[in-house]
C-alpha cells in the first residue's frame, strides 16, 4: 500500500503562565493509504494536538512544534508557509470536529458555506458550486437537500449538522479525513449513522481516515489499526485485533477493562483506572504510565522502555515485555534488576 502520511519523532509544546507544557512527545506513527487509523486515550493525552500539527493549526505564537517530521506524500510539511498550508487543508486533507455548531458559521446558509469549498478550492462558478453542494449534500445522507441548502444551521439536528461538517471536508476529495472525536457530541443511534457514513465513505473514495477518539467501540467499528497515546507519547500500536486481543502495555488493559460489554451486562464489574495522568510541565523520566501501573517496578520509574516489536504492525513500550520481567509478572513483586 501507499503510505500517505509518516509523523518521526514529533515534539509539540505551548508556553504557559506556569512554564512549558509537553504536550506531544516523540510521536511516531503512518497512515496507509485507503486505511482507517485510530488514535485513542484519555483526554490530554495529545490526540487533538497531534492532528492539529498535521493540519498547521498549533496555535502561535504560544504553541509551536518543538522537534520532528511530518511528511505527506513524501513532502515535508511542517516547514511550509501560511499560504501553502491553506492550499492543502480541505484539497489534500480535510478535517471533521467534535462539535459541528463551532465549525459552521451560524450566520450563514448551510449550502453557502459548502459553496465556498467549490468555489475557493476548485475555482467553481457559483452556479456549479451549487449544483456540486447539492449533489455532496444528498451523498451524506441529507434528504430534501435543494430545500437544505438554503437552511441555517440551528435548523439542522446535531446529526445531520455532522454530515455537514463531513461534507465539507469531502468536498475537495481529500486523500486523508482527519475526524477528531466525530461521534462525541451525538447519541447511540446518530453515532452509529455517522460511523455508517465514514465507512461509506472510506469504500466509496478510498480515503485514508485519521480516527481522534477515547471511545473504543467506535475504533472497534471502523479502524484498521490503532495508535494509544499516553501523556503525549505512543505506547502500543497494532492492528485492532491486535489490540484488542493481545494487548501488551498495561494502559491499554486499563482501558480495555474500563468498556462495558454486552454480553457481560451485569455480570463483570467495570474497572477503572485508578490515579491521574502525569503534569506534563515536568514529565516523568521513566514510563509515564509507571505511577497507575499495577506491575510497575524500579525500572519503570527511572527508564523509559523503548519499543518492543510482536510483529510487522504490533509493537508496546513497556517494560513488562523484558524477558527479565517474567519473574515479577509471576510473582506480582520483585524482579530481577532490568537494567
Amino acid at each position: 500500500m501507499e503510505r500517505l502520511l509518516e509523523i518521526n519523532d514529533l515534539h509539540v509544546s505551548f508556553k504557559m503562565y506556569k512554564g512549558e507544557i509537553q504536550a506531544v512527545r516523540g510521536v511516531s506513527f503512518h497512515l496507509e493509504a485507503g486505511e482507517t487509523l485510530a488514535i485513542v486515550g484519555e483526554s490530554g493525552s495529545g490526540k487533538s494536538v497531534t492532528a492539529q500539527a498535521i493540519m498547521g493549526m498549533i496555535p502561535k505564537p504560544h504553541g509551536r512544534i518543538k522537534n520532528g517530521n511530518i511528511i505527506f506524500k513524501d513532502k515535508e510539511i511542517t516547514t511550509l508557509s501560511k499560504k501553502q498550508l491553506q492550499k492543502l487543508r480541505g484539497k489534500e486533507i480535510g478535517m471533521v470536529f467534535q462539535d459541528p455548531m463551532t465549525s459552521l458559521n451560524p450566520t450563514m446558509k448551510i449550502g453557502h458555506q459548502i459553496d465556498e469549498v467549490f468555489i475557493k478550492k476548485q475555482k467553481a462558478t457559483k452556479k456549479e458550486a451549487k449544483e456540486k453542494t447539492i449533489e455532496l449534500m444528498k451523498s451524506v445522507g441529507i434528504a430534501d437537500a435543494e430545500t437544505r441548502y438554503s437552511q441555517y444551521p440551528h435548523e439542522f439536528s446535531g446529526g445531520m449538522r455532522q454530515r455537514i461538517v463531513i461534507a465539507i471536508a469531502l468536498a475537495c476529495n481529500p486523500a486523508i479525513i482527519i475526524a477528531d472525536e466525530p461521534t462525541t457530541a451525538l447519541d447511540v443511534t446518530i453515532q452509529a449513522q455517522i460511523l455508517t457514513l465514514l465507512r461509506k465513505i472510506q469504500t466509496e473514495k478510498n480515503s485514508s481516515i485519521l480516527l481522534i477518539t477515547h471511545d473504543l467501540g467506535v475504533v472497534a467499528e471502523v479502524a484498521d489499526r490503532v495508535a494509544v497515546m499516553y501523556a503525549g507519547m505512543v505506547i502500543e500500536t497494532g492492528t485492532v485485533t491486535e489490540i484488542f486481543e493481545q494487548p501488551k502495555h498495561p494502559y491499554t488493559w486499563g482501558l480495555l477493562r474500563s468498556v462495558p460489554k454486552p454480553d457481560a451486562i451485569g455480570k463483570e464489574r467495570l474497572i477503572p483506572i485508578e490515579g491521574t495522568p502525569p503534569d506534563l510541565f515536568s514529565p516523568p523520566k521513566g514510563c509515564p504510565f509507571a505511577a497507575r501501573c499495577p506491575h510497575a517496578m524500579e525500572v519503570c520509574v527511572e527508564h523509559m522502555p523503548g519499543a518492543e516489536n510482536f510483529s510487522d504492525s504490533h509493537q508496546a513500550r513497556c517494560w513488562l515485555n523484558d524477558p527479565r520481567a517474567q519473574a515479577h509478572l509471576q510473582v506480582a513483586a520483585g524482579g530481577e534488576n532490568l537494567v
